[in-house]
């Protein structure tokens, strides 16, 4: 039964990009919002028409400066990551309809956009857009000296809001697979804010304490929506665990030190007590990590491997650093983009190479994304932008340990990447392919033990390879495959429904299951 719902909900989140699916999370917070409004559930400053007004000024200003500033920088912008911005910046600040107030919000998206092109390394922010474009507000009308700035009040922060706010929360992090990053997250900021006003100088009774920190502190929405924003991110799981401890202890200082404003420090005019200052040293934390760095990708050629399989070989100035398994995600800006966006995160299937090429392959089936096609339509020497590598989908680093690899159809990519950089390996290669006809890279896979699970059997198969006549891959058929599972450690690849039908039974017969998720391909 957990199985099945995990299935569904995988398959039904997989419909959208990570962008979509935290844009339409956000917008139907706002509709609940401004629901309780006209119920009369939420007063001053509060009414429909202020937050109507609020909302489109701010996607409005987000996403003209986004255009107009990729038109500076020569580059076409990402719109769905401008409305993410504008949306996240109303939930901050008060609504108005105040035409001054109006035009600092305007200000403040300007100063959000502008700072993912002006503080960044190598082609990728390295602040949190909403977060510095807020930090940034407050210095701006200190500078022109405005008697009454705008600042932000982080008003979705409340008792009514917080359940749509926890599933939004559950939502988006199960989609981007960052659900232990922000509950480390959340369990840090909610446990040392109530220790902080129970136990500490502030002596507030626990109840209170508990319904303060849940109530009052935007920690759940924080957590879903800003702390584990992608691209802020360092790229391995560890170094993510960290930056979301180390962010959870900034963020539990500010209402604390809130509490006792007198001795807040700051500086300048921005307070250290404020949430969005928390999440920026978080950011600074992770860039310290990792310089995260932009790519320039030129692409090289590419090859049908099958009929609905392609393969596609970048080449960049730099070499590409990464550890085979990791994946790179690839921005290609096109017209008519549907839900699926104009960012997707590929397995890199290539070794590393010192000329820096590059290579990801993708399953285009006939009724593929605007993406696939603007990425197939590509011709030689054109340039799109990765805006990064990460990722722990890595062999261990002892290369005696026996493996066992279990791919279910484009999951073939990061073990191709695998065994052409360390082919010595002990490493058998379970293969699911939906038909005979869809079972590419048969020549570089030549030479290792594979066993293919397929409903029918491919022509020409090399030799050492093992057919099994089957529908699907199940822990039964590879148990029977692979009698030595028990000495093995077992990395699976594939779709959701895949990785969640064998992972249970592999984790009874191996010695660990590492598993790796397409979602959404």
């Amino acid at each position: 039964m957990i199985a099945r719902m995990r299935d569904v909900l995988d398959g039904q989140l997989g419909r959208v990009t990570m962008y979509r699916l935290a844009t339409i999370l956000l917008l139907l917070l706002a509709a609940v919002m401004i629901g309780y409004t006209a119920a009369g559930t939420f007063t001053d400053p509060f009414t429909v028409r202020a937050e109507l007004v609020s909302l489109a000024v701010l996607v409005a200003a987000s996403v003209v400066s986004s255009r107009a500033l990729g038109l500076v920088w020569r580059v076409r912008p990402h719109t769905e990551s401008a409305v993410i911005t504008a949306l996240l910046l109303w939930f901050l600040f008060w609504p108005t309809t105040d035409g001054v107030d109006l035009a600092w919000l305007a200000a403040t998206a300007f100063l959000a956009n502008l700072s993912k092109y002006v503080l960044a390394w190598r082609g990728r922010h390295v602040l949190n857009p909403a977060a510095a474009g807020t930090v940034l507000v407050i210095v701006v009308q200190d500078l022109v000296g405005r008697d009454a700035p705008i600042n932000a009040t982080w008003w979705i922060a409340s008792e009514k809001l917080l359940p749509y706010v926890a599933v939004a929360a559950v939502l988006v992090l199960w989609r981007t697979r960052r659900i232990d990053i922000g509950l480390l997250f959340m369990i840090t900021a909610f446990g040392l804010s109530v220790w902080g006003m129970a136990a500490g100088a502030f002596d507030v009774p626990f109840g209170d304490a508990v319904r303060m920190a849940a109530y009052s502190f935007p920690i759940v929405f924080a957590g879903a929506f800003m702390v584990t924003e992608p691209l802020t991110l360092p790229p391995r799981r560890v170094q993510q665990l960290v930056v979301a401890v180390v962010t959870g202890i900034f963020f539990a200082t500010a209402p604390l030190l809130a509490l006792v404003e007198e001795t807040a420090p700051s500086i300048g005019v921005v307070s250290l007590a404020l949430p969005e200052v928390a999440i920026l040293l978080g950011n600074l934390v992770a860039f310290a990590f990792a310089r995260r760095r932009g790519l320039a990708l030129e692409l090289a050629g590419s090859r049908q491997l099958t009929a609905e399989t392609h393969e596609l070989t970048f080449r960049s100035r730099r070499p590409v650093r990464f550890v085979p398994g990791q994946y790179v995600e690839l921005s290609v800006p096109h017209g008519g983009v549907d839900s699926r966006g104009s960012r997707r995160t590929f397995s890199i299937s290539s070794p590393p190479a010192a000329d820096g090429t590059v290579s990801v392959a993708l399953r285009v089936p006939e009724r593929s994304s605007s993406f696939k096609r603007a990425l197939l339509g590509l011709e030689p020497g054109r340039t799109i932008h990765g805006t990064g590598v990460g990722g722990d989908f890595v062999l261990p680093a002892d290369s005696s340990v026996p493996l066992l690899l279990v791919a279910g159809g484009i999951g073939i990519t990061p073990f191709l990447s695998q065994l052409r950089h360390e082919s010595h390996r002990d490493a058998v290669l379970v293969y699911g392919a939906s038909s005979p006809d869809e079972v590419p890279f048969v020549e570089e896979l030549a030479g290792v033990r594979v066993v293919l699970v397929c409903p029918g059997r491919p022509a020409g198969l090399p030799d050492g390879w093992t057919y099994v006549e089957a529908p699907v891959l199940s822990p039964e058929v590879i148990a029977d495959a692979v009698p030595d599972l028990a000495d093995r450690r077992a990395y699976v690849s594939g779709p959701p429904a895949m990785v969640n039908s064998v992972r249970p039974g592999l984790r009874k017969r191996c010695r660990s299951v590492q598993t790796d998720y397409f979602t959404g391909y």
